[in-house]
């Protein structure tokens, strides 16, 4: 009841899009200086979001690799999880945020496909009475218009991820409906109200100023917009807990050297994982920026979750 008391003056303050963006531009000037983490170091601030372009930058060609090898693949079940979780339908607009490979996009559009072609398919099937000529013209009209002029707009501030997104994407055949942004997550180059859905995964964490990013999520989405997360997040079983620790610190550090040559960039990421907020209070943060009917959902027994906000 407290997020709903609040809401309507937060919504009012982040409406004022461009004052805002103002505003937080200049508080992060000022706080650039302040002290923060990365991993379990103590940084600035700007120390930080320059570290953490450097992790990205480096790993950028070898990250869908490793990302297969520290979860044993099983990230990909869970963004299969978080796109049916969303349940997009054609004509909807996604901004997938630090999503330089595009994984997220790639599901979108196979998913948006597939609920299309269901949908022609019962359209043909109301009109069996039609000659076979003008079934083919309107199979081939709908085809055209595979995604229902759904789009996904990938925005990443690293240009290395990008750059691997882009050639996946063209390497898998995807180019209908899907545009690549270098943005900073803090700061979004994109107008007020425009997206149906905002998503990132095994982002957030990354970002310097959470708060900050998930102000301009809520900016971003139209009323009725739906916010998503996948992250890392934190283990309440004891006995998993430990398992889980002598994996991280022990093994994906060495995987990271053996496959990537680069043992201190995922020592950072394991770091990043212990150091970011659990469950219930990355909820309270979502509910400060705004969002109302905010909850999430444990996998894996807390290794990840997904939270979901609406912004009403």
């Amino acid at each position: 009841m407290a997020a709903a008391g609040l809401c309507p003056c937060r919504a009012l303050l982040v409406r004022r899009g461009g004052a805002l963006r103002a505003l937080c531009g200049s508080v992060r000037g000022l706080a650039a200086g302040q002290e923060t983490h990365f991993g379990f170091q103590t940084v600035t601030e700007a120390e930080r979001r320059e570290k953490i372009y450097q992790v990205f930058e480096s790993v950028a060609k070898k990250y869908d690799i490793m990302n297969d090898s520290m979860t044993l693949g099983i990230h990909r079940v869970w963004k299969d999880i978080l796109m049916h979780k969303m349940n997009p339908s054609p004509g909807t607009l996604l901004l997938d945020v630090a999503g330089g490979t595009g994984d997220i996009a790639f599901r979108f559009i196979n998913y948006v496909r597939s609920v299309r072609e269901r949908q022609l398919q019962r359209k043909l099937k109301h009109h069996q009475n039609l000659s076979w000529q003008e079934i083919s013209e309107s199979y081939q009209e709908d085809k055209f218009k595979s995604l229902g002029d759904s789009q996904v707009v990938v925005c990443d501030i690293n240009k290395e991820m990008l750059k691997v997104g882009k050639q996946k994407a063209q390497h898998l055949g995807y180019s209908e409906g899907l545009s690549w942004v270098l943005g900073n997550a803090e700061e979004l180059p994109f107008d007020d109200d425009k997206f149906d859905v905002y998503t990132i995964a095994f982002g957030i964490r990354n970002v310097t100023r959470i708060d900050l990013a998930l102000q301009e999520a809520y900016r971003v989405l139209k009323p009725g917009g739906r916010f998503l997360c996948l992250e890392f997040s934190h283990v309440s079983n004891p006995l998993l807990s430990r398992l889980y620790d002598l994996y991280s610190f022990q093994v994906i550090p060495v995987l990271g050297e053996v496959i990537a040559g680069d043992w201190k960039s995922y020592q950072y990421l394991v770091e990043s994982i212990r150091r970011f907020p659990p469950q219930e209070e990355l909820k309270a943060m979502i509910e400060d920026a705004g969002f109302l009917k905010v909850d999430y959902q444990n996998l894996n027994l807390g290794i990840v979750a997904i939270h979901s906000g609406f912004k009403l």
